[in-house]
């Protein structure tokens, strides 16, 4: 379930080996500069101002997943300024959507080689390689992405490395980073449900318990959380409760997976 929960966060699941001429963080961090994502400064010159035009007009067509236009854009950006940073991440998010993983690295290192400290690409990058399981590589991305303090979407990153974490296994990692996500933002839903998953699985029914209301206090029950409380309900011995959660499931979520797992009565 994990990994099928991941996959929905990004635009597709990808699978790539290692490649051995990465940048690494440590260099990164060793330099001790702290700028700001290139994305966000001023353009300085009129080249740097048409391609960040036609960068920030790719990655607008990239969330619209119309990969081609936004491939033309970033090779716009980059025949307008070659080491325009922006525009080579733009071009491994595509690749990355696109399968075409090898191109991804490729692009992506050639981001971090022309801005090996910007919070957006390793931030990025962070998540290609956990979605390809080099979880503990992407891990140090992501720190460059939080410990940069002109970062604007540190949420984002903190959020990435705790499930970067949880995929990894590594589950008092993970539980460090979605707290530090959730006292930055007290409405963040993904982070109460992890958090409620971290303590069930630790045998901390009653944090799970109380992650889980949380939740269900801003949203309504998902297929999985309602799954998640009504196990935890059913450990602490609430049957009405568990009732009431099984009740849910029946009327909202009967063609999901955890519907079909309570009706098998695969509560573990």
């Amino acid at each position: 379930m994990l990994q099928s929960l991941l996959r929905s966060l990004v635009l597709l699941a990808l699978a790539l080996t290692a490649a051995c001429t990465a940048t690494t963080p440590a260099d990164i961090e060793a330099s001790g500069s702290v700028e700001q994502a290139v994305s966000r400064q001023t353009a300085s010159s009129e080249s740097r101002k048409r391609a960040k035009v036609h960068a920030d007009l790719g990655m607008a067509y990239l969330q619209e997943g119309r990969y081609e236009v936004a491939l033309d854009e970033a090779r716009i950006a980059l025949e307008s300024e070659s080491g325009y940073a922006p525009a080579h991440n733009l071009k491994a998010l595509i690749y990355m959507a696109l399968r075409k993983n090898e191109l991804a690295e490729q692009s992506f290192q050639e981001a971090l080689s022309q801005a090996r400290g910007d919070p957006e690409i390793n931030n990025d990058y962070g998540w290609f390689l956990c979605q390809t399981g080099r979880h503990r590589q992407a891990l140090s991305h992501f720190r460059v992405a939080i410990n940069n303090p002109l970062y604007q979407s540190p949420l984002k990153a903190l959020t990435n490395a705790g499930l970067c974490a949880l995929a990894a296994k590594d589950d008092k990692l993970a539980e460090e980073y979605l707290l530090r996500a959730l006292r930055m933002d007290r409405a963040h839903a993904a982070a109460y449900y992890w958090l409620a998953d971290i303590a069930y699985r630790g045998g901390r029914l009653a944090d799970a318990r109380q992650r889980l209301k949380d939740l269900h206090a801003l949203a309504s029950p998902n297929a999985q959380s309602a799954w998640l409380a009504l196990r935890v309900e059913r450990k602490l011995g609430d049957r009405d409760e568990e009732a009431r959660f099984m009740g849910i499931m029946r009327r909202m979520f009967r063609d999901t997976e955890e519907y079909a797992r309570m009706m098998r009565g695969e509560f573990e």
